[in-house]
C-alpha cells in the first residue's frame, strides 16, 4: 500500500482492489461511464485517494464504495477488500438483484442439445 497523501490512477485501484480482473477492463468501463468518481465520469488516468467516494456498475449490480487506501499492487481478496468500504445500502442493494436473478426460470437445455434432446425436440416439433 502507498501512502495516504500519494495519489493513483484509478484504473491501477480497481485492478488492485478486484473489481476488475485485468486493467484494461478497468479502462474499458472507464471509458464507457460504468465508473464515476464524486458523481463524475473520468478517463482512466485520473488519480484518486482516500476519501473518493466511487459508483461501479459491473453488469446488473451497482457498487457505491468510498475508498479508505491506496495500493497499485492486486493481493489477496481480504487484503483487497480494506481498499474501501461498500455503503450498506449498496450491498441490501445487490443482495435484491441477486435475489431476483435467483429466482428467473432456468433455461431447459444447458448449451448444445444431445443427439437424445435433438430427437426429443424433432419429435415434439412434427408430432411424431
Amino acid at each position: 500500500m502507498t501512502g495516504e497523501t500519494e495519489k493513483l490512477r484509478i484504473d491501477k485501484w480497481l485492478w488492485a482492489a478486484r473489481f476488475f480482473k485485468t486493467r484494461s477492463l478497468a479502462v474499458d468501463a472507464l471509458e464507457c461511464g460504468r465508473v464515476l468518481v464524486n458523481e463524475v465520469r473520468i478517463k482512466p488516468a485520473k488519480t484518486i485517494g482516500p476519501g473518493d467516494e466511487l459508483d461501479i456498475r459491473i453488469g446488473q449490480y451497482q457498487f457505491l464504495v468510498e475508498v479508505l487506501a491506496l495500493s497499485d499492487k492486486r493481493g489477496p481478496a481480504p487484503q483487497a477488500q480494506k481498499l474501501y468500504r461498500e455503503s450498506d445500502e449498496s450491498r441490501e442493494r445487490r443482495a435484491t438483484i441477486a435475489a431476483q436473478i435467483r429466482d428467473l426460470p432456468q433455461p431447459a437445455f444447458k448449451g448444445r442439445p444431445t443427439k437424445r434432446d435433438r430427437r426429443e425436440i424433432e419429435q415434439f416439433k412434427h408430432g411424431k
